[in-house]
């Protein structure tokens, strides 16, 4: 490992960050729309990841070891508010996946996660929404879920219809119409806020 005191900033934010997380979840203060005390969180995280990233590239294995490789790539994908930050990491790991040791889920995550903020269909199923119902179902995906599937096979992980099924015990209520529909406003509010869409 070359960069231990990174390394260690880096577990303990991401440890921060889902610590922060499962207060507000035991509050009930995550169905409501992003709650800003857990994006303060995210965009200090993400801008501190910024300036290292600058100075070593992305913290790789090689750099940073696999807790805090790991730990980087939770920031980034936790840094919704940064849209151009998203995907200059997700490029960056891309582009040193030939030389760095890149976690290839991660990058599926990633990558269907930028893909559903700007209105573009998943490729890995990995991102999740309710529908009209209030019932949790994979967003939009790119091809036939026999396909989808298999590109998660690759990667090792479960099918969509598993993986939902996990996600589905996890979910705590079940959202009236009306919060559906004040959850999309706020959603769609929040997009252009920060610059996912235009219009």
């Amino acid at each position: 490992m070359l960069y231990p005191a990174i390394a260690n900033e880096l577990i303990e934010r991401a440890n921060h960050d889902l610590a922060v997380r499962q207060q507000l979840f035991d509050a009930g203060k995550l169905s409501g729309g992003y709650d800003p005390d857990m994006e303060a969180v995210h965009l200090s995280n993400a801008r501190w990841l910024q300036t290292i990233i600058s100075q070593i590239g992305w913290p790789a294995r090689e750099q940073v070891g696999e807790a805090a490789s790991q730990a980087a790539w939770l920031i980034v994908q936790h840094a919704i508010s940064l849209p151009d930050f998203m995907k200059q990491a997700f490029a960056l790991m891309n582009a040193q996946k030939q030389t760095r040791t890149i976690d290839p889920v991660n990058l599926a995550f990633l990558s269907d996660r930028i893909a559903m903020y700007t209105d573009r269909p998943q490729s890995y199923g990995t991102q999740f929404v309710s529908d009209e119902q209030g019932r949790l179902v994979p967003y939009q995906l790119d091809g036939s879920l026999d396909q989808v599937n298999q590109r998660r096979r690759q990667l090792g992980l479960n099918t969509v219809a598993e993986r939902m099924a996990q996600l589905t015990v996890e979910q705590n209520k079940t959202p009236t119409a009306a919060d559906r529909r004040a959850e999309r406003e706020s959603y769609d509010a929040w997009r252009k806020r920060v610059g996912w869409i235009t219009a």
